[in-house]
């Protein structure tokens, strides 16, 4: 008994502790979005940018849903629904209610809304006149409202001076005042800084003076984090005026760490040892995307080794969302792809994993679409001869219309439906398969080894000839032994 009222208490302090961690709401009704899901997400931070998922709901028979978060200072989330989203800033202790109108969902069946993005429409209710979202959305209408009037005498090819962006700070200034939200008006001076510095008014140096160099590091803030990431993006993963490029990667490549930070912690703007470390996170993160100098894997190593000798943590966070965030093709190969399970056209569940032990090459497709149509046909080219000759060989292919009776009568109405004899499945609404396998446009295609690992990054279509010369025909050669001349 005694120990069940310790186990009770313990459960009671966890839930309170639980429902503590969410002081932020964001109730509301859609129109008719009754069974899709909703998601939330916030940046984790602005140097590795990586996206972090807070709260999911499905939508409920009455059109509701409600999504909870937790935040201890103003931040930016992002409400999405399928391929469709918007963002906006909450407050700690916040209770925010939205609806979402009457809205079209098969918008990215006639256009690609990852080119073309669509937002999410999403009405407030009741919101005070002192909200964040109103006051930064008047800064940014005063700044796009002047810079508009006078685009003349911004234009880089006319020389303008800085008397013009002098004016544009006082009328923002004029229009838009300090208000007790330090985060607003921490946004309206970053956000004239980063300004500034685009339209080429101050210099780097002169900025970092400023706002960065015997500051503290405001790592809560997105709009400090925002401009500090603008004033140091490329000032060193290109090389500086003291450091070539060639000898940063040399010290990447010998994960020379201490040459690596002291020889930049030279230039009087990265003295500071924090600031110095952040800065070289920001560095070497952009260094693992050159390929040209830098070697990707000991990038991958230096960073690492950053985070195991740091004594800032909010570093060692950062350094482990930027490694989390390499989509690394050494990784993928160490990794087995995520299982899904998708209905075929008769409506039974089938697992991707099934098919381990076997090469599968999965096309991701939508009937309607010619381009994918005249892929198909490719594949149904190709497809008995391939599988007489090699047993160990599968192909899928995975609708993504939304209907389902789209692929069902394409297989089993059309006249022609009986020569695409190969697995069939639909998406079913899984977006997340989609955002895993990083379907953006269709077709799409990803090849799957026996492990069931992505081999490449991006596969190649069947148009392009891949089916002749695919991974599965190289077929290892016998080692040659020379044969005695004496023997039978």
């Amino acid at each position: 008994m005694k120990r069940f009222l310790i186990l009770t208490v313990a459960l009671i302090i966890c839930s309170n502790f639980s429902v503590a961690q969410k002081n932020i709401s964001i109730k509301g009704t859609a129109e008719n979005g009754v069974g899709r899901k909703v998601e939330l997400y916030k940046i984790s931070d602005y140097i590795s940018q990586k996206e972090v998922l807070l709260d999911t709901f499905r939508i409920s028979d009455d059109k509701k849903f409600d999504l909870r978060c937790w935040a201890n200072y103003p931040m930016m989330v992002t409400v999405q629904i399928e391929n469709y989203s918007q963002s906006f800033y909450v407050e700690p202790g916040r209770d925010y209610v939205v609806i979402i109108p009457s809205f079209d969902w098969t918008l990215d069946e006639k256009r690609n809304v990852f080119l073309d993005p669509e937002p999410l429409p999403l009405l407030f209710q009741n919101i005070p006149s002192n909200d964040i979202n109103l006051l930064i959305d008047s800064i940014d209408r005063v700044i796009a409202r002047f810079v508009d009037d006078n685009s003349f005498y911004f234009d880089q090819k006319f020389h303008p001076t800085a008397y013009f962006f002098d004016s544009l700070v006082t009328t923002v200034n004029r229009r838009c005042n300090d208000t007790s939200n330090e985060f607003v008006n921490r946004y309206k001076i970053y956000r004239l800084a980063e300004l500034k510095y685009a339209m080429k008014f101050d210099s780097r140096r002169n900025l970092i003076e400023k706002f960065i160099k015997n500051q503290p590091i405001l790592y809560y803030d997105e709009n400090y984090m925002s401009l500090f990431s603008t004033l140091y993006a490329n000032s060193i993963s290109k090389g500086t005026k003291d450091i070539p490029v060639y000898r940063l990667a040399h010290w990447v490549y010998n994960l020379d760490l201490d040459t690596y930070l002291d020889s930049i912690g030279m230039d009087p703007l990265l003295r500071n040892e924090q600031i110095r470390e952040l800065a070289a996170l920001q560095a070497l993160q952009e260094s693992y995307y050159n390929f040209r100098y830098y070697d990707a894997e000991m990038v991958i190593k230096m960073i690492e080794k950053l985070a195991s000798r740091t004594k800032f943590s909010d570093h060692k966070v950062i350094a482990a969302h930027i490694l989390e965030g390499f989509n690394h093709r050494d990784e993928q190969e160490n990794q087995e792809v995520t299982d899904f399970v998708l209905p075929n056209v008769d409506k039974s569940p089938v697992s991707l994993s099934s098919f381990k032990g076997n090469w599968v090459y999965i096309s991701f497709v939508r009937v309607s679409d010619p381009a994918s149509l005249s892929e198909i046909e490719t594949i149904a080219y190709f497809h008995d001869s391939i599988c007489a000759h090699f047993n160990n060989v599968k192909f899928v292919t995975i609708d993504c219309d939304r209907e389902f009776q789209k692929m069902y009568h394409f297989l089993k109405n059309s006249k022609h439906g009986d020569k695409y004899n190969w697995t069939w499945l639909h998406f079913d609404g899984n977006y997340d398969m989609l955002r895993h396998f990083q379907i953006y446009s269709y077709p799409w295609f990803v090849l799957l080894d026996p492990e069931g690992r992505i081999v490449y990054d991006v596969t190649p279509a069947p148009s392009t000839g891949f089916l002749l010369n695919a991974p599965w025909r190289i077929v290892q050669q016998p080692e040659y032994v020379p044969r005695n001349k004496f023997s039978r």
